[in-house]
């Protein structure tokens, strides 16, 4: 069962809403860790000093900012704890917005809002508020000595809170050296047909189970069979087609009547109607987004090399 990880109150007006924290994600990662080739040891990485080669204890290591190469100004930890922001149990509401009007660059960590002890009523209260209003609501918290901003939604029955970046930490996509300039790009209305012809064929509603991490899967897969002792034989590098790539138009219409091929549909000269965009499924008002299905168990032997690789 997942453990919160912070606990506090959303505050908005004179309104406090007593909650626990939980992450909403669970990263699935392989992590490897670097061993001596020839003993199969686990190396152990040191904090030397290059100008003398010897080993620096931890309480003689300071923060330095560098300002140019070589040049650093020390920080000493009580200058930097004096600034840390004051430390409150309280998630402040400042803003509630449209959430079309949040661009999804600014989300960063997905968490989970749950009542705490008292405060169902308040919390269903806030949570209806902003699901009739379709509003989502942006505040300030401090966790682990930082201050966050963070959206607060509503996802079925239960509040959603996401960290999001500051907007001076977003890059300007204008800062690019290799966007081109729109006025010099020039596009025929024929193109753009087929373009749009081409994306009504692969609509779809969004449905995350179809999509898994195929590398990591590979990877547990080769630890297994190395674990099993089996001779993996690398595979040839295959080179990449040398043959010039067809013009924008052949390719566009090439792969619209790949599409309505494998649809039972027309060529794209044909003016066979493009496939109609999947409707979005609405969920209803008050009901829980339905659970992902269980993942199929894998072998016992396959969760033991999964955890020698995670060790």
């Amino acid at each position: 069962m997942p453990r919160s990880i912070w606990t506090g109150a959303i505050s908005f007006g004179l309104v406090t809403v007593p909650v626990k924290l939980y992450s909403a994600v669970q990263r699935k990662t392989v992590r490897f860790h670097q061993l001596n080739s020839k003993t199969g040891v686990r190396i152990q990485q040191k904090r030397v000093d290059p100008s003398t080669g010897d080993e620096v204890a931890y309480e003689d290591i300071v923060k330095g900012y560098e300002l140019s190469p070589d040049r650093y100004v020390v920080v000493e930890p009580g200058e930097l704890e004096a600034l840390d922001p004051k430390k409150t149990r309280t998630i402040d509401i400042e803003d509630f917005v449209a959430l079309d009007e949040i661009d999804p660059i600014f989300y960063d960590h997905p968490y989970y809002l749950a009542p705490g002890p008292g405060g169902a009523k308040p919390y269903r209260l806030l949570l209806e508020a902003m699901r009739d209003t379709e509003r989502v609501a942006i505040a300030k918290v401090v966790i682990r000595s930082k201050e966050q901003l963070v959206a607060i939604r509503p996802m079925g029955d239960v509040l959603a809170m996401a960290t999001m970046v500051f907007a001076d930490e977003v890059v300007d996509a204008t800062r690019l050296d290799e966007v081109p300039d729109p006025d010099e790009i020039k596009t025929t209305k024929r193109e753009i047909d087929i373009a749009k012809q081409l994306v009504d064929s692969l609509a779809a509603a969004f449905e995350p189970e179809k999509y898994s991490d195929t590398y990591r899967d590979e990877v547990l897969d080769l630890v297994e069979r190395k674990a099993q002792g089996e001779e993996i034989a690398v595979q040839p590098t295959v080179e990449e087609d040398s043959t010039p790539a067809p013009d924008l138009m052949s390719a566009l219409k090439a792969s619209l009547d790949a599409v309505r091929a494998r649809d039972g549909g027309g060529d794209a000269d044909g003016g066979a109607p493009a496939k109609k965009p999947a409707a979005r499924k609405k969920a209803p008002a008050k009901k829980t987004p339905a659970k992902k299905p269980a993942a199929k168990k894998a072998p016992a032997r396959k969760k033991a090399a999964t955890s020698k690789s995670k060790s």
